[in-house]
């Protein structure tokens, strides 16, 4: 296992250092590292790490939300009104329409599989979307206007709607029946996360208050709650359903609000865990690529995912319709929507693990999403913040 791991962070640390020089993300190096050490490859990552891959991922997840909860002021956010709420569902509706009406056309697949297929694809990567908006929130590109505040909420939200939709269209396709309170889920979820988690923040913040400490044991302290929070959702969430990684967000809102300061020292120390967590994400979503699944995809489902990206982007069109945004911001917000990974990694193979009979091109397809549109968003996220958003 340590060889493993010692392979995973210098090849990743060296690869993504290539890929910045060459000034491509970085994240494209890791991703790379993952395929090249993965078990379709040179198979050099020890399985016991491929067993917990997951629950590493979700480590991952977790710092990076935890830190964009530190950063993000609730006061920008409630400038964007509106567009805040929209952009958590609506563009994944529009990608999920967009892959119904391509996807039988191009793959010859059914309608429902179709929708199980755009569930799978319809997310958005908060592991690659979140540090680059927390990186515009620290530069001032486009916080006047709240846009980086208005993706970073998007893609922490837009995940748990995606979710519960592949659930009922999976169900649906193993015989089942779509219950209109799986639908209720939804809002559910995100209200007792939002509130589960401000709760615990301010509970936290009072304790940080009384009792003197390092920031440190603060940070092992939040990750040690999140993890709690984490597991609970996975054992009671049938009976009070509530997302936990909104809850830790909702924690890092509720100390930056109560301990500003603190909340500030804090961030900077989960900047310098993230350094780790980062590369060991990317390499893990890496390890699971099959580019035996992508080579023998086609040209139709390359197409395909081009396609239901511009239904995306009208989505997110239509979500900033009536704002002050002007045009380049707007395209820029549509950019900023594009990068797919971590979801995608993590439910793709589901359909295949069920017995549906388009588990494999689902899975060829969502392996497609991550190489293409991960390095693809994070390229034009870092080609055209400078040059469309305004900066303070």
């Amino acid at each position: 296992m340590l060889i493993s791991i010692a392979f995973m962070l210098m090849l990743g640390m060296f690869l993504g250092w290539v890929c910045r020089s060459l000034r491509l993300p970085g994240l494209m190096g890791m991703i790379f590292t993952g395929i090249l050490l993965g078990p379709y490859a040179f198979n050099l990552i020890d399985v016991s790490i491929l067993n917990i891959s997951s629950e590493l991922r979700r480590i991952a997840l977790i710092i990076i939300l935890m830190r964009a909860g530190l950063s993000l002021d609730l006061n920008d956010l409630k400038k964007v009104g509106r567009p805040a709420v929209l952009m958590c569902f609506l563009p994944a509706c529009f990608e999920i329409l967009g892959m119904v009406l391509l996807a039988p056309k191009l793959l010859g697949i059914t309608v429902l599989d179709a929708a199980i297929m755009g569930a799978v694809v319809g997310a958005v990567s908060p592991a690659v979307i979140v540090p680059k908006m927390l990186k515009l929130i620290e530069d001032g590109y486009g916080t006047d206007k709240g846009i980086p505040q208005l993706i970073l909420a998007g893609a922490s939200v837009d995940d748990v709607f995606v979710i519960v939709m592949f659930t009922a269209f999976a169900g649906l396709a193993l015989g089942g029946t779509v219950s209109p309170l799986s639908f209720v889920r939804i809002p559910v979820s995100i209200l007792t996360g939002s509130l589960i988690g401000l709760a615990a923040g301010w509970a936290l913040a009072l304790y940080f208050k009384r009792v003197h400490m390092r920031d440190t044991v603060k940070v092992i302290i939040l990750l040690c709650v999140a993890f709690i929070l984490v597991t609970l959702e996975d054992m009671y969430s049938d009976i009070v359903p509530f997302s936990a990684l909104i809850s830790v967000m909702g924690m890092g809102i509720a100390l930056q609000k109560k301990r500003e300061e603190a909340a500030r020292r804090l961030s900077v120390k989960f900047n310098k865990v993230w350094v780790c967590a980062e590369i060991l994400l990317f390499v893990l979503v890496g390890a699971t690529v099959n580019l035996r699944y992508a080579l023998s995809a086609g040209l139709g489902a390359v197409i395909l995912i081009f396609g239901v990206l511009v239904f995306r982007m009208a989505g997110v069109f239509c979500c900033l319709a009536g704002t002050k945004l002007n045009r380049k911001e707007r395209v820029f917000c549509m950019i900023g929507y594009m990068p797919k990974a971590t979801v995608q990694a993590a439910i793709g193979g589901m359909p295949l693990a069920m017995g549906l009979a388009c588990g494999d091109i689902v899975l060829t397809v969502a392996v497609l999403a991550i190489l293409i549109t991960a390095p693809l968003g994070a390229f034009l996220i870092d080609l055209t913040y400078k040059r469309f958003l305004q900066s303070q």
